[in-house]
């Protein structure tokens, strides 16, 4: 009877005390309920008092600059900070562009797109943005330069904001489309397709001057047997995805200059992503094409800035490259794959794995260059220059299958190898190929083996006569400003 009377009382205690927690978890859902209210109701209302705006208001810039777009292709949006620094909320009576409902320029205010916006509040020492957008017919400007205002207020209030936009014509390549379906042509690629997103270029299309840019958007193609032709101071924009390729038995013709260089780069011409990299693809020569040459070009900002592929001969160079600049790819400045490059007075700098991996064999010969990898966008795998003699695959099976080709050649003279890894120059062979020649003079290479991992490697033993003479090891070649992709030697950082 005793157990029966506790059993009856422990079980009185709980429901009460699930009572209890029923009631306190009430309360909570009614409080969070009024709160949700309370807060619904105030967002719906201005609650608050405000002034006439006096005109003070404070901005972040006086001029909005919107870079350089082209004809008919919507730039990025930019923004503009408008600053209430008084006591007070404030109400600005306008907001509106210049040239109102005709102007080329998008804004959005407090979330609300248009061009003219009334009855704006700010709270005291508070602030709100506006965002800006262009798209242009350059066709339908008289002038490049296409102005308007953003003017608040009115009267002896108003204030003003400036916005200057420069307008290029431009010649574009897209891709083809399909007539039905209007889906993007992909490339066939020796009969096969691919896919590669792009066309091959017309008879036409082969010659890109300085007149206007190029933009192209996907993989523009150079034509078995064709010839592109690039003349000095031409400027070639490639879009997310983009690139030339130069086919098989095709041929690529850069002719820039000292004073008017051919700029390979990103269609994103806005100041923050002038450092950018990966913004396109690559300069593909494939296996086949011959006679390339390049002088006095700059490749920035992309995947790769040249993959090539071509076997073609040991004598004749499948691609002569002259006083180049090659910066900020997010894989390889150059990748050379069992090909012949001569190369003279070029710059390579930061790439995400080597600013030159030349492998799987081939012919090299790069004079007064400059290999300067100074990547800081993540963990770099490789050296600055790689040079190997061989490629690996596997079979459908799973196995791993090592292949040798015959380094022909691998020829540095009056070289810098340089970077922010301790091992900037890797000569790495494979055991049973064929020939396996490289030569190296006068050259300054960052070298530090911390750990005697290459101890015994006669590919880079730099007091091997044989294959090096006139060695700087871990020298000081005193770059100007790396960061800036700026390798001139000997001189004192210039301070902004």
């Amino acid at each position: 009877m005793t157990e029966l009377k506790v059993l009856f009382l422990y079980l009185t205690i709980l429901w009460l005390r699930i009572g209890e927690a029923q009631n306190i978890l009430m309360r909570y859902f009614i409080s969070f309920i009024i709160c949700i209210t309370i807060i619904f109701i105030s967002s719906c209302r201005k609650d608050f008092s405000s002034i006439p705006n006096s005109g003070k208001l404070e901005f972040s810039k006086d001029t909005v600059f919107l870079d350089t777009i082209f004809t008919n292709i919507g730039s990025a949006t930019y923004n503009l900070k408008v600053y209430n620094r008084s006591r007070n909320a404030i109400t600005i009576p306008s907001i509106q562009l210049e040239k109102g409902a005709i102007s080329n320029y998008r804004l959005n205010v407090d979330g609300i797109s248009g061009q003219e916006f009334n009855d704006i509040d700010i709270l005291a020492k508070d602030s709100i943005f506006i965002f800006i957008e262009t798209t242009i017919d350059v066709s339908k400007q008289s002038n490049p330069l296409y102005l308007d205002k953003i003017l608040f207020d009115t009267g002896s209030n108003q204030q003003k904001v400036d916005l200057v936009t420069l307008v290029e014509d431009a010649n574009f390549i897209f891709p083809a489309k399909e007539a039905i379906s209007m889906k993007i042509d992909s490339l066939s690629l020796d009969g096969k397709p691919t896919t590669i997103k792009g066309r091959f270029l017309e008879d036409t299309e082969l010659t890109f001057t300085k007149e206007k840019p190029t933009i192209i958007y996907g993989y523009a193609a150079v034509p078995s047997n064709k010839t592109l032709t690039i003349e000095a101071g031409a400027k070639i924009y490639f879009h997310n995805n983009s690139g030339l390729i130069i086919d098989n038995k095709a041929t690529l013709k850069v002719n820039g200059t000292l004073s008017e260089k051919v700029i390979f780069e990103g269609d994103r011409l806005e100041n923050s992503f002038s450092q950018i990299p990966g913004q396109w693809g690559t300069i593909w020569m494939r296996a086949g094409s011959k006679d390339n040459e390049i002088k006095h070009a700059q490749i920035k900002n992309g995947i790769i800035g040249i993959l090539i592929d071509s076997i073609g001969s040991n004598s004749t160079p499948t691609l002569r490259l002259q006083n180049t600049e090659i910066y900020n790819h997010s894989n390889f400045g150059i990748l050379a794959r069992e090909t012949n490059i001569e190369a003279h007075n070029i710059v390579i700098g930061s790439a995400g794995q080597a600013s030159l991996a030349a492998t799987i064999g081939g012919t090299y010969s790069f004079t007064h260059s400059t290999f300067a990898n100074y990547w800081n966008n993540g963990i770099r795998q490789l050296p600055a220059v790689l040079v190997n003699n061989f490629f690996v695959y596997n079979t459908e099976a799973g196995e791993e299958i090592i292949e040798t080709r015959n380094l022909n050649a691998a020829n540095f003279t009056n070289c810098i190898f340089e970077g922010n890894n301790n091992i900037e120059f890797l000569i790495d062979k494979v055991e049973g190929g064929g020939l396996f020649n490289y030569s190296v003079k006068n050259c300054m290479i960052k070298f530090i083996d911390s750990n005697n991992s290459f101890d015994g490697v006669t590919e880079v033993d730099f007091g091997n006569n044989t294959n090096y003479s006139g060695i700087i090891l871990n020298g000081n070649p005193n770059f100007r400003d790396t960061q800036k992709n700026d390798f001139i030697i000997g001189l004192q950082k210039v301070m902004p």
